[in-house]
């Protein structure tokens, strides 16, 4: 059976990480499936591997959503990665072209980041018990401090200021759309399309691993989230988060 979650607000001024005040949450008492926590002000977010992210008060979106899809194999949990990533490219759309997703779940314009995505799963038994999906878009700030290196927003593309709401109801709209495609194990519509928004999907580009750079085409991305590159060898290479990064 396939159906709609419906999104319940849990809005904040400030927190450390919406991620981590989800998690409080579920811990103390039972959270319904579709719970969002947003907040104006996310000063201590974070992304893979405890990158920062960061983010002007009241100019972006920080929030994070949960889901629970025990219908999904542990093995299979970066689906829920590909479903997200998808959304928000289809969400952005509306508004702009050019968008991507670096592996694993980056979203990109050109060479520029305009959105990070952290999943953090739940493993119950043999099943998914839930999964907090924590989001990072750049919407209306213009002026990044950190030492991130390549940020974007949607203001800074288009020179035109955005709605917050209207984005995160577009953003979340697209995600039930995605998610009732995961639940209807439409898992070969789900790749194709996945691979083919991916960042520098077609011909060689440079990347860098522990032991050195090199040139590699993606030839794909598997359930668990793993990377296969082929270098101008011929060989194939596996990696998983953080084991090689693009050379930009």
């Amino acid at each position: 059976m396939t159906s709609y979650f419906e999104p319940n607000y849990i809005r904040y001024d400030e927190l450390p990480s919406t991620n981590t005040e989800l998690k409080k949450l579920i811990d103390t008492k039972d959270v319904r499936e579709g719970t969002v926590v947003i907040c104006r002000n996310q000063n201590d977010g974070k992304g893979q591997a405890n990158n920062s992210w960061e983010s002007e008060k009241g100019k972006n979106l920080t929030f994070s959503l949960l889901l629970r899809p025990n219908f999904l194999e542990p093995h299979k949990q970066f689906y829920v990665s590909k479903i997200i990533s998808l959304a928000i490219i289809d969400a952005l759309s509306e508004f702009i072209c050019g968008i991507t997703v670096k592996w694993p779940n980056d979203i990109y314009i050109g060479d520029k980041k305009i959105a990070g995505i952290l999943i953090e799963n739940s493993i119950m038994g043999a099943q998914l018990d839930y999964c907090i999906i924590g989001i990072g878009l750049n919407v209306n700030q213009t002026v990044f401090t950190s030492d991130a290196p390549n940020p974007v927003s949607l203001k800074s593309i288009s020179l035109t200021e955005f709605d917050l709401d209207k984005v995160l109801d577009s953003i979340l709209k697209h995600i039930q759309i995605r998610y009732k495609q995961l639940q209807s194990e439409d898992l070969d519509s789900i790749n194709s399309t996945y691979f083919s928004l991916l960042y520098r999907n077609i011909g060689k580009h440079l990347f860098k691993d522990e032991q050195e750079t090199f040139k590699a085409s993606i030839k794909g991305v598997d359930e668990m989230g793993l990377l296969t590159l082929k270098d101008t060898s011929g060989q194939m290479r596996e990696y998983a988060f953080k084991e090689v990064q693009f050379i930009i």
